[in-house]
């Protein structure tokens, strides 16, 4: 059904990801159905918006949130930094998405083969740190991991990139009020997913509240 409508606008946590996840199926099984891109929901979009997720994910261009989840104009708000770095501007962008639109669930996307993760690898093991604000990128990405090899010395960047998702996702919690109590009054839902590149296939690897799962 190209450009068609969604037959229901989720609402809850678990309706936002059972949605999300379908579409993510759709993608995988090259069977999108390219929702909500027609000229009736753009109108329709004019004067408001009702996103049912926000996607903070990498900005990699392999990424495009809306494209792997098989989502279409108003489904998704969207922040994309190069490794999902948080930032002042991030938590507040975010924030926004959960008290003014009431987004039920935020999805923190991190994917196999991620560059920042992997400089950031490679700064740990060698010291040298890249110059210009780049460096910035890799000392917020440092802690994740150094994390991860703390849990294994011999840990890949695969491991570490999944290390990285989990701890972004329970840091956007810790570090927000705001998102605290929409996940403590199970208004919204933390997740974090690593997404691979060679099949399309998102998988959960962090969860903070309730899915239906």
């Amino acid at each position: 059904m190209t450009g068609g409508e969604v037959s229901t606008h989720p609402h809850t946590p678990a309706e936002a990801w059972a949605t999300l996840m379908a579409g993510n199926a759709r993608f995988v099984d090259s069977n999108s159905s390219h929702p909500n891109q027609d000229a009736a929901r753009r109108t329709s979009l004019v004067a408001t918006q009702h996103p049912f997720a926000v996607i903070f994910g990498c900005s990699d261009s392999r990424l495009a949130a809306e494209i792997i989840f098989d989502l279409g104009l108003g489904d998704a708000f969207v922040v994309r930094t190069a490794g999902h770095v948080i930032d002042n501007t991030v938590l507040g962008s975010l924030e926004y998405s959960v008290d003014y639109l009431n987004v039920p669930l935020i999805v923190v996307l991190g994917h196999d083969n991620c560059g920042a993760v992997t400089a950031t690898q490679q700064a740990v093991a060698t010291g040298a740190m890249p110059g210009g604000f780049i460096r910035d990128l890799v000392e917020r990405i440092t802690p994740s991991v150094l994390t991860s090899l703390r849990k294994d010395k011999d840990a890949d960047v695969s491991a570490m990139i999944t290390e990285h998702v989990k701890q972004t996702a329970a840091r956007l919690v810790e570090n927000s009020p705001i998102i605290a109590s929409a996940v403590a009054r199970q208004r919204t839902s933390v997740v974090g997913l690593t997404y691979r590149l060679s099949d399309g296939r998102a998988d959960l690897v962090y969860s903070n509240g309730s899915l239906g799962v």
